[in-house]
């Protein structure tokens, strides 16, 4: 009874601030998103009679050894296991390994990458034919992006479950991700996410989303990049004015961030057809087009900010594959 698979992280383009069901992980908006080719997790996850509790490690890249999560982490972990559990009247204790290819620190939330992988590595460890939906909404009561992560390429999140609206080979797009800063958020995503009614700008952010996502739909639909970008950025600017003011007002944002917005800005005035978008932290995604990726990427190099930068294309989604963690 022993399973691997693989998910991606992703980048929400039409982005989600505040749940109407923190329990249920239910979003107060629908987003739009893309699986990252460079950013993944791999789960193997093995259920016995004979594991008296269960275990759980993870190593990261460069990491030569597996190592147990902080024990707020490995709850919610076990938590996961213990619906799956409960739901298919199961007893088993698990033996869980999993390993992200990014660095911890690097900006890229590994949440939604590893419960989707954990999700789809638990389900066929214990043979359940679960669908691409089932797991989808599985993944999304262990971290809500989770849900996103299941689906393939570019990703519409709904309510209760993500599904694919184009798959990843659809169009050869970048996330260029640069890392200014890491370590841990003061705030993070979750907290700051509980304030988001105070802000007076939420009711106006709400009432524009059906119709961001219907552009850029679009937009992708037709690959037009700066149609994507502009609404893009459109909707992450809109996010953070939301998040800044709410009470106590979140400001992710550090001056390596305004310099990144300020330079993307600049090369597109040369003709560089590259936007920006920025989730709940400092860190930047650059979205451009696979013919730009070289020019933009030693653009940033020359940038005196930037701590690292990962290139990623569109990817699959979940999938279990053969090779074991262990």
């Amino acid at each position: 009874m022993k399973a691997t698979a693989v998910a991606p992280a992703n980048i929400a383009f039409i982005k989600y601030w505040g749940k109407k069901d923190a329990s249920l992980r239910l979003p107060l908006n629908a987003s739009l998103s893309m699986n990252l080719s460079e950013a993944y997790t791999t789960t193997t996850v093995e259920f016995s009679p004979l594991f008296t509790h269960d275990t759980v490690t993870y190593k990261v890249s460069l990491q030569r050894e597996f190592v147990g999560f902080d024990k707020k982490e490995e709850e919610r972990i076990i938590q996961h296991l213990d619906r799956l559990r409960k739901q298919n009247n199961i007893s088993h204790r698990a033996r869980v390994a999993t390993e992200n290819s990014f660095p911890a620190a690097s900006g890229i939330a590994s949440s939604a990458s590893g419960f989707a992988a954990l999700t789809a590595a638990a389900a066929a460890a214990l043979g359940l034919q679960y669908s691409e939906k089932e797991l989808s909404i599985f993944a999304r009561l262990g971290s809500g992006s989770a849900c996103r992560s299941i689906p393939d390429g570019f990703v519409l999140w709904e309510e209760t479950f993500a599904r694919s609206i184009f798959p990843h080979d659809w169009w050869d797009l970048r996330d260029i991700v640069i890392i200014v800063a890491s370590g841990k958020k003061e705030i993070s995503s979750a907290a700051g996410m509980e304030q988001v009614n105070t802000s007076p700008k939420l009711a106006d952010r709400l009432a524009a989303i059906s119709g961001r996502i219907k552009r850029a739909i679009e937009a992708i639909s037709n690959k037009n990049i700066q149609a994507l970008g502009e609404v893009i950025e459109e909707d992450c600017l809109d996010m953070h004015a939301v998040m800044q003011s709410q009470v106590p007002p979140l400001h992710y944002w550090s001056k390596e961030t305004k310099a990144i917005m300020d330079a993307v800005r600049q090369w597109r005035n040369k003709g560089l057809a590259v936007y920006f978008t920025i989730d709940a932290g400092p860190n930047v995604h650059l979205i451009c087009e696979g013919a730009d990726e070289g020019e933009i990427v030693k653009a940033v190099k020359a940038m005196s900010a930037v701590k690292e930068i990962i290139v990623n294309k569109p990817a699959e989604g979940a999938r279990v594959i053969k090779e074991h963690l262990f």
